[in-house]
């Protein structure tokens, strides 16, 4: 087995295309034909995980972080970054960065927060514009069942309950061959007629290559007339944050003891606690007081997330609960949640949990 077959499970689960634009994402160091010895999972990406991947044998290191976030313009190991792709790279080991793509994932990081609270009814908080695309192309309706097939199988018509592939019989078409073509039906030279079915699909961005590649396979045209557009239609399955609600409503104080425990927080910053129940919940794993505006829009009574300043809990208003987890606390469960995955992926090699606590913050 190669890296590269470990890296096609991944972004079938989060697929790179929706990370965020500053992010830094993929396969970050190695060599994707590399053969596979065993994977290492962990939080963030140090010099003592690689020395953890090299003592259980693991040559690809999954990380949620990336170890190398801004640009690189020399490796002499003057920084903890330096020293950790340095190493990485003697020892031949791959590091894998999954960041921002497993955030706006549906199944991702939120997700996983939500469901150690147990909450129920999750939707997406902020869902990411421009990822839905359309694809509309006229074909002889002779070649239409064939087409549709094709693009079905390569992603396309499967967004939501859009009524994602339409047909009609679009009237008569005329169409010349000449010298340089090689037309797949009529002849060099000779003028013909067509009765054409237009053929109407939407699919998510990060398949469109995929599309259009059977579109071009499929089609029995030479030169294919069609158009892609972007619909302005928000993606309920992609984007970043949750809002989900508890079975019941509970005391706030209750609530805010059970959150520290099924989080394994030990302190919680907190903004006024202005209401006496929660029910509704929004979660943000990682940095999140730019949620802050959408949690309230959405009617939480509580946003989980991280690393808010001081200002940022003015913002609470008394119309929401602003709690600050910690960045690490909020994400720790990504790791178990991707061993967990790729282990019902991969059946014939050890999917590793990394022991290494990576949190840089301690707390007395």
């Amino acid at each position: 087995m190669k890296i590269q077959e470990v890296i096609d499970f991944l972004e079938e689960l989060a697929p790179l295309d929706y990370a965020a634009n500053f992010d830094n994402v993929g396969l970050l160091v190695g060599d994707k034909n590399q053969k596979l010895t065993g994977i290492l999972v962990t939080l963030d990406t140090l010099e003592e995980v690689v020395d953890e991947a090299i003592a259980k044998n693991c040559n690809l290191i999954v990380s949620f972080h990336p170890i190398i976030f801004k640009g690189l313009k020399n490796l002499t190991g003057k920084d903890y970054v330096q020293r950790t792709v340095i190493k990485a790279i003697q020892h031949n080991i791959g590091i894998y960065a999954i960041h921002t793509a497993l955030d706006n994932a549906y199944k991702g990081v939120n997700a996983i927060i939500c469901d150690q609270l147990k909450l129920i009814n999750k939707r997406i908080l902020i869902p990411q514009q421009g990822t839905i695309k359309k694809l509309t192309v006229f074909v002889p309706s002779s070649n239409a069942k064939a087409l549709r097939t094709a693009l079905f199988e390569s992603g396309a018509g499967n967004i939501g309950n859009y009524d994602a592939c339409s047909f009609n019989s679009e009237g008569i078409g005329t169409y010349r061959g000449n010298e340089d073509s090689n037309p797949k039906i009529g002849k060099k030279g000779e003028l013909y007629e067509a009765a054409e079915t237009k053929i109407s699909v939407t699919f998510n961005k990060h398949v469109e290559a995929k599309v259009l590649k059977s579109l071009l396979q499929a089609h029995p045209y030479e030169e294919i007339a069609y158009e892609v557009t972007t619909l302005e239609n928000s993606n309920q399955h992609i984007g970043i944050g949750m809002v989900g609600e508890l079975v019941q409503a509970q005391e706030t104080r209750s609530f805010f003891k059970d959150l520290k425990s099924l989080m394994h927080v030990g302190c919680i910053r907190h903004s006024a606690l202005t209401t006496e129940n929660v029910k509704k919940i929004a979660v943000l794993g990682g940095s999140g007081s730019f949620a802050i505006a959408a949690a309230k829009a959405a009617g939480a009574d509580v946003l989980i997330t991280a690393d808010l300043k001081y200002h940022d809990f003015f913002a609470a208003e008394g119309q929401i609960i602003l709690a600050d987890i910690g960045h690490y606390e909020s994400e720790q469960f990504t790791k178990t949640f991707l061993v967990d995955y790729l282990s019902k992926k991969i059946t014939n090699f050890a999917i590793v949990l990394s022991t290494t606590i990576t949190n840089p913050v301690k707390y007395l």
